[in-house]
């Protein structure tokens, strides 16, 4: 990796906007940018469920056992929560750009490579090197949002865009890899990354601005870096695995016991660097400073990343069950059955930007948070036999809220960040999310099994998830008042 960034575009196609004064025409929104940002993620997002319907077909062609299709599925999600935190500080360090180019070229890459796998180890491979591209250009996109719409209004609508095509992108995943594979094979849902991947690199390229490195920067934390990855690798490896092997097999306390000492140690060394980088007795910067988490409206807005993501990636992998195994729906019904939850984002997107751009995120948050309580609330009184328009309404407040409450917590990470520190900010939102995700999941599937039927571990979870999201409102009504405060 060289040291420099080099545009080859001669001149730069998306300049950083200027506020919008007052009376004045909005500025236009510069699509090339945002194009480019919005396939990267739109790459991330597909990869988490289009592969679950191709497992089937996978299982077949390489006679591959159950513990291997466990990390076909989980290996993605593991590795990119694992190289989050590493990402987001490479991305502050060396430029956005460079890395969200480094982690396109790595994704589109392992996809090639899950294309032409022959083995289950080339496969699981393949997914892993998915999982890192991932972590890099993750971080690396929402910082980029940050540095090409600085206006809040803009970047408001920017957010907006780029969180609903992600949200059509996680529910379109199964029916896109049912198409593929009824069409082609199993292969062809990773060769859809190709074109994908190649055509964002090129509108990257061409359309997204340099960002310059820290010229400043101090030497890098390498301690930090390997307890991170231990710490976080570790947490989601157990976190997957307790939902099939149980949470006190010795595989899952031994994942969860490594996972917490890494963490601990992780977060006392971070500490020890901040405090002697104070103080000049170090050249070394910590990869995650302590003093973001000194920021209230930073720390709230992490917490209820983790609280939105359990709540509900956790019901919806048991609204999935529900479907097909309480009310026999095939996978093509139990799609479309969910697609007024998943794709709430093209209705969210355009009402977010809206709000948020005279009011601030905290207010759509707020009110993502509350209508997801709602909807949760909904859920326990489900049945059995309860007629599907009747879960009309908590499957689309769910899905309102949920993408809602995202697309602001976004839009608020990024504020609460120092324009120095975006890509490790948004890594950390991002763990707190996947984290939130994996104890929801592997939660809310212990409750099911434990329960002498599933429609009781179900409201037993709809009752969590609706305690969680109700969490999330006071804090985030919280923030709200105190940023009142502060501007009175």
């Amino acid at each position: 990796m060289t040291t420099t960034e080099i545009n080859p575009s001669p001149r730069p196609a998306a300049p950083p906007q200027a506020t919008t004064p007052a009376g004045d025409r909005k500025p236009p929104l510069a699509l090339g940018p945002l194009i480019a940002l919005s396939l990267g993620y739109f790459l991330v997002m597909l990869d988490v469920t289009v592969v679950n319907v191709a497992i089937p077909d996978i299982r077949t062609s390489l006679d591959t056992g159950a513990s291997a299709m466990q990390w076909i599925v989980d290996g993605y999600s593991t590795v990119f929560a694992g190289l989050l935190l590493l990402g987001g500080g490479l991305a502050d360090r060396l430029g956005h750009r460079r890395m969200f180019l480094t982690g396109l070229g790595v994704f589109t890459a392992a996809s090639l490579a899950c294309g032409f796998a022959a083995s289950p180890g080339v496969l699981i491979a393949g997914r892993l090197g998915q999982g890192a591209g991932a972590a890099l250009l993750v971080p690396a996109s929402l910082a980029l949002l940050q540095v090409t719409y600085p206006d809040r209004a803009l970047r408001a609508r920017a957010i907006a865009i780029w969180g609903a095509v992600a949200s059509v992108a996680f529910g379109a995943g199964p029916a896109v890899g049912g198409l593929l594979v009824s069409g082609f094979d199993w292969r062809s849902v990773f060769w859809l990354n190709l074109p994908v991947g190649a055509l964002a690199v090129f509108l990257t390229l061409r359309h997204v601005p340099v960002s310059p490195r820290k010229t400043n920067a101090r030497r890098m934390d390498p301690l930090g870096q390997i307890l991170g990855i231990v710490g976080l690798v570790a947490l989601a490896g157990g976190l997957n695995e307790a939902g099939s092997h149980g949470w006190t097999s010795p595989l899952v306390l031994t994942a969860f016991g490594l996972g917490t000492a890494a963490l601990i140690a992780f977060a006392l060394v971070e500490r020890t660097l901040e405090a002697r980088e104070a103080t000049g007795r170090t050249e070394r910067a910590p990869l995650l400073p302590p003093s973001l988490f000194r920021s209230g409206a930073f720390t709230s807005t992490a917490a209820i990343g983790l609280l939105i993501s359990l709540g509900y990636y956790g019901m919806l992998f048991l609204t999935t069950l529900y479907f097909q195994q309480e009310r026999g729906y095939s996978v093509l019904a139990t799609g479309l059955a969910l697609l007024p939850s998943v794709c709430m984002g093209l209705i969210a997107a355009p009402l977010f930007s809206r709000v948020a751009a005279r009011t601030g995120p905290y207010v759509p948050m707020a009110a993502g948070l509350a209508l997801g309580t709602t909807g949760f609330l909904a859920w326990v009184l489900a049945g059995p036999h309860t007629p599907y328009p009747v879960l009309l309404f908590a499957l689309v407040a769910t899905g309102l809220g949920q993408t809602m409450t995202a697309l602001a917590a976004t839009a608020a990470i990024i504020e609460a960040a120092p324009a120095s520190g975006a890509g490790i900010a948004s890594a950390v939102f991002n763990v707190s999310r996947q984290v939130g995700s994996a104890v929801g999941v592997a939660l809310f599937g212990t409750f099911v099994a434990a329960s002498d039927t599933f429609t009781s571990g179900l409201r037993l979870s709809a009752g969590i998830a609706a305690a969680a999201f109700a969490t999330g409102t006071l804090l985030a009504l919280s923030v709200r008042r105190r940023s009142a405060q502060r501007n009175a």
